[in-house]
């Protein structure tokens, strides 16, 4: 392992502790969230995290897309929230807990499947009794006979590390043994779908029982992370993988960082609320949070995100600008919308 990378990664945290962004209100809640949302984008999914706000908080399902979409993040949450209840009673790793995890993941989207070696549900977490190619090339993961004596010896060995762990102040242990909770189950690839979702999730799971930041694997690095995980299985090392999940998360907590900073509400006098829930009519939240994300959106633009007419949102902008909680910056053509610092934010 670099030892540069280590002393930026740990340089990195301490920063981020010491600044207390974890301690904003909702930061938890809104963390998590980014967590669903990206890990199911890395498996195909386009609802946003404005979306998948709405949707969790609101019921508000997103216009244009699929209810598959919506039913695998509603599912991923579910799963995230069973889990961090496990990790908060330090519950060990056993095949069944596995199962119960991957069942939850897959609770809506899961296939059964009828095979000359039996019948299987992936919506039940069962384990697949067929052989799985993926990738380019076709490539093979393990025999399916194989899934429960490796999936039995991970168990073992998880929680033979995470006891000796919970003991100690060793936080990059903590992390790489998430890392390589995550590397070796979705290389057993115990399941016919989920398996990435399912890994992810016993990463931040180990996390969350370490008291640790989560790691995050933003959409856009999904190629560096396939190919990560390519690597160490062809170097039968899991240095690779490991070293971009240190990369991967100091990049994405040094942006958080520097959001924080950047932010107009990072007064420590001021405690927020939580700002969907000022409004009572829907599309302004979504358009709220949407010129949040991306004040540089035209009209059309912010109605195909939203799923409404142009007109629909020309009116709402009107709105938002004449109570004075956003502004145009620039003029009409080349300008920009940005939200204003709003007492009615805060309290205090």
């Amino acid at each position: 392992m670099k030892q540069e990378l280590i002393h930026r990664f740990v340089g990195v945290l301490e920063e981020y502790q010491s600044l207390g962004i974890a301690e904003q209100i909702d930061y938890q809640k809104f963390y998590l969230y980014s967590l669903i949302t990206h890990s199911t984008a890395i498996e195909g999914s386009t609802v946003t995290e404005i979306e998948n706000q709405l949707l969790f908080d609101e019921g508000i399902t997103a216009k244009g897309r699929s209810l598959q979409e919506q039913m695998m993040n509603l599912d991923l949450k579910a799963a995230y929230e069973y889990s961090m209840y496990l990790a908060h009673q330090h519950a060990d790793f056993f095949i069944e807990r596995l199962k119960e995890l991957a069942a939850v993941v897959m609770k809506n989207t899961g296939a059964s499947y009828n095979t000359a070696q039996g019948s299987f549900d992936a919506s039940k977490g069962d384990l697949r009794l067929v052989g799985v190619t993926a990738g380019i090339g076709g490539r093979s993961y393990m025999n399916y006979q194989k899934v429960p004596a490796k999936l039995a010896e991970l168990c073992k060995h998880l929680n033979e590390r995470r006891q000796m762990l919970l003991r100690s102040s060793d936080i990059i242990e903590q992390y790489l043994l998430s890392f390589d909770a995550h590397y070796m189950l979705v290389t057993i690839h115990p399941w016919v779908d989920g398996n990435g979702r399912v890994s992810r999730l016993v990463m931040n799971h180990l996390q969350y029982e370490f008291g640790l930041v989560p790691v995050k694997i933003v959409k856009e690095d999904k190629a560096e992370y396939i190919q990560a995980l390519i690597d160490s299985r062809e170097q039968e090392s899991l240095e690779p993988f490991r070293e971009f999940m240190l990369e991967e998360h100091t990049r994405n907590i040094s942006k958080e960082i520097e959001e924080f900073k950047k932010s107009k509400y990072s007064d420590p006098t001021k405690v927020f609320s939580d700002p969907i829930k000022v409004f009572s009519d829907p599309i302004k939240q979504q358009l709220y949070q949407a010129i949040m994300q991306d004040g540089t959106l035209n009209y059309a633009e912010y109605a195909a995100l939203i799923g409404v007419s142009e007109a629909t949102v020309k009116r709402r902008l009107g709105e938002l600008k004449n109570d004075g909680i956003i502004i145009r910056v620039g003029s009409n053509k080349t300008g920009h919308w940005e939200v204003l610092e709003q007492k009615f934010l805060y309290r205090g």
